[in-house]
C-alpha cells in the first residue's frame, strides 16, 4: 500500500548472528525482586523452570498501551492452561510503586481493576532489569509487549507479541509444536526486516533508483506470491514518491482505489497518503480526481460525526489537484459540519486555501 511508502519509517532490525539468546536456547532463570500478583492457583514465585511444565515470560510496563490491552488475554489464556502446567509470569522493570499504583485503577476494556484483571496470573516487576537483559536484550528484541514462550524441556519455544501467542501455546501444550520451522520462518522475517531497513535507507538517502532496483531484485527472489505483492507495492510506492508514476503505477493505484469500495477509512488513508506524495512537489497524476470520485460514492454512509473530516479530505484531494474553487466551497462545507475543535484545525487550512489562489490570480 502507499501508505508504507509515503512516512518511510525505518524499521528496527534483530540480526540473529548478534543473538545470545534464540529459538531452541536454554531458558535462563528468573531473579525477580517484586512479585505483586503470584497468581489464583500458584503458590511459589519461578526462579527455575521444571521439566514438563510450560512458562510464558512477558514483558510489559505501564505505560505501554499494548501491554494493558493484552492483560485480558493472558488472563484468559492463563485460566485456560492453568491445569496443564503452563505459568504465566509478566515482568516489568518500573518501581513496585509504579506497579502498584496502577493496579488499583479500573481496566479501560474490561470494567475491573488492573488488580482483578491480572490476579489471574503472575505480575511482577524487576528494576534492576537483570532478567529484562537475560531475555529481551539477549535475544535483540526491540520493543514490548514481548513474550517467550518456554517449553517442557527448559528450552525457548516461541518468542513474539503476546496477541500472536495462542496458536504456538496450544500447539506447545500439545506438544505438536515444531520448532525447527518456527525457527526458520523468524529467520525469514529477520531478513526481510533487514531488507526494508536498507530499502528505507536508500529512499531517505534521496537514492530511489537504487531502491526500486532492490525491490525489483527481492521480487525476482520471492518465495512466495505474498511476498512479491509485498515488494511490489513497495516498488510501486517508491516510483510515486519519486516522481516517476507512469502507466503500470498509475493502474496499481487505480485497483487498489477500487479494491476498497465500501472502505470508508481506507479510502481516507489512501487519500491523505496521495496528499502528502503532492504536497511533496511529486506528481499523483489523476489519482486525487479519481480518490475524490471514490470517496464520494460513499457519501450516504458517512455518519454526521465524521462529516467534518470527509469532507476536508475531500477537499485537500481537490487542492492537490490544483481545484481551488473546489477545494475552497468543500472546506467551507467541512469547517460548517465541524464541532469547536475540528473547526480550530479547519479554519487555518480554509484560510491558507484562499491565500493559495488569491496568489495565484494575482500573478
Amino acid at each position: 500500500m502507499l501508505v508504507a511508502a509515503v512516512s518511510w519509517t525505518a524499521i528496527s532490525s534483530n540480526n540473529a548472528d548478534a543473538k545470545d539468546l534464540g529459538i531452541g536456547s536454554k531458558a535462563p532463570a528468573i531473579d525477580v525482586e517484586h512479585w505483586l500478583e503470584v497468581g489464583k492457583k500458584e503458590a511459589a514465585k519461578v526462579t527455575t523452570f521444571d521439566e514438563g511444565k510450560i512458562y510464558v515470560i512477558e514483558f510489559w510496563a505501564t505505560w505501554c498501551g499494548p501491554c494493558i490491552g493484552s492483560m485480558p488475554h493472558l488472563a484468559e489464556l492463563q485460566n485456560e492452561y492453568r491445569d496443564q502446567g503452563v505459568r504465566i509470569v509478566s515482568i516489568s522493570d518500573e518501581t513496585i510503586d509504579e506497579v502498584k499504583d496502577l493496579l488499583g485503577k479500573e481496566h479501560p476494556d474490561s470494567g475491573k481493576t488492573f488488580a482483578e484483571v491480572t490476579s489471574a496470573y503472575s505480575l511482577t516487576t524487576d528494576p534492576d532489569r537483570s532478567v529484562y537483559e537475560d531475555y529481551m536484550e539477549a535475544s535483540d528484541q526491540q520493543g514490548i509487549p514481548t513474550a517467550f514462550i518456554v517449553g517442557k524441556t527448559g528450552l525457548i519455544e516461541w518468542i513474539g507479541h503476546p496477541g500472536n501467542m495462542d496458536e504456538p501455546l496450544e500447539a506447545v501444550v500439545k506438544d505438536s509444536w515444531d520448532r525447527e520451522a518456527f525457527k526458520l520462518e523468524l529467520k525469514a522475517q529477520e531478513e526481510l526486516q533487514e531488507n526494508m531497513v536498507k530499502v528505507d535507507e536508500l529512499a531517505s538517502e534521496g537514492k530511489f533508483d537504487e531502491a526500486i532496483k532492490f525491490t525489483e531484485t527481492q521480487i525476482e527472489s520471492a518465495a512466495n506470491e505474498m511476498m512479491k505483492d509485498h515488494w511490489g507495492s513497495i516498488r510501486h510506492s517508491l516510483k510515486l514518491s519519486s516522481d516517476k508514476l507512469d502507466d503500470e503505477t498509475l493502474a496499481f493505484y487505480r485497483e487498489q482505489i477500487g479494491e476498497m469500495k465500501g472502505d470508508l477509512g481506507g479510502l481516507i488513508r489512501f487519500s491523505y497518503a496521495i496528499i502528502g506524495v503532492a504536497q511533496d512537489g511529486r506528481n499523483i497524476g489523476p489519482l486525487a480526481s479519481e480518490a475524490v470520485k471514490a470517496l464520494e460514492g460513499e457519501s450516504k454512509d458517512v455518519a454526521k460525526e465524521a462529516q467534518a473530516t470527509y469532507l476536508s479530505t475531500i477537499a485537500m484531494l481537490h487542492m492537490a489537484d490544483g481545484k481551488g474553487d473546489a477545494a475552497i466551497a468543500t472546506m467551507e462545507k467541512a469547517v460548517e459540519a465541524a464541532d469547536v475543535r475540528q473547526k480550530r484545525r479547519l479554519t487555518p487550512m480554509l484560510e491558507e486555501f484562499k491565500k493559495i489562489k488569491a496568489d495565484e490570480e494575482s500573478k
